[in-house]
């Protein structure tokens, strides 16, 4: 699993600081959001607030990602998501909605697990479906918050509700496009085009809201 190491670029390095000035900014500006959230959440006693799961990150090191809790425990079934799932719960739907749920990975960001824009991680028996090629580059650079793919695929859940097979759909279909979509985020990687991801990232959440 594990991708070959390249060189850090005087450019990462600086993706890497801006991340962290960002993050912690971000963190301290929505606490009270991240604070209320994290209530409602609990206030469902559903589980715990956060969610874990282990995703395969840079260089193929696995790490756990962290979001608040918007399915219920144990509830088994697919990986992907479909709009109207059973699974969800009535303030996980709207923290969904909104991406509400992603905000605890600013902490991940933090850290350095992930970065505000990087392809998105995914589980690892989805990882090992990708290309060799492809999966060393995708690999070779921090997963992240959000990409071009995730403003492509905004209304996944809703296009995948409408198959009758989701995961079968996404496994043969909308992951292949997504690689190719991360894939040429890495080639073209810069500063200026992850600004252009965030601002199209947040107009895709106020349009869809």
């Amino acid at each position: 699993m594990a991708a070959a190491r390249t060189p850090v670029e005087p450019d990462d390095q600086v993706k890497r600081a801006v991340d962290i000035v960002v993050s912690g900014a971000l963190l301290l500006v929505l606490a009270p959001v991240i604070a209320i959230a994290a209530a409602a959440v609990a206030g469902e006693r559903t589980g715990p607030v956060l969610f874990a799961q282990e995703r395969i990150g840079l260089h193929g090191k696995p790490f756990r990602i962290h979001k608040f809790r918007s399915m219920h425990p144990s509830s088994g079934g697919p990986e992907v998501t479909t709009a109207g799932d059973a699974r969800v719960t009535r303030v996980g739907a709207l923290l969904r909605k909104t991406k509400l749920d992603e905000l605890p990975q600013l902490f991940d960001v933090l850290v350095g697990t992930m970065s505000l824009v990087g392809p998105r991680p995914e589980v690892a028996r989805y990882v090992e479906l990708w290309p060799e090629a492809e999966r060393e580059l995708i690999l070779s650079v921090r997963p992240g918050i959000t990409d071009p793919a995730s403003v492509a695929f905004r209304n996944e859940s809703e296009i995948l509700a409408q198959q009758p097979d989701p995961e079968r759909y996404y496994r043969e279909v909308l992951l292949p496009q997504k690689v190719a979509i991360y894939a040429e985020y890495v080639r073209n990687r810069s500063l200026l085009g992850d600004l252009r991801v965030l601002a199209a990232t947040a107009w895709a959440v106020v349009a869809q809201g």
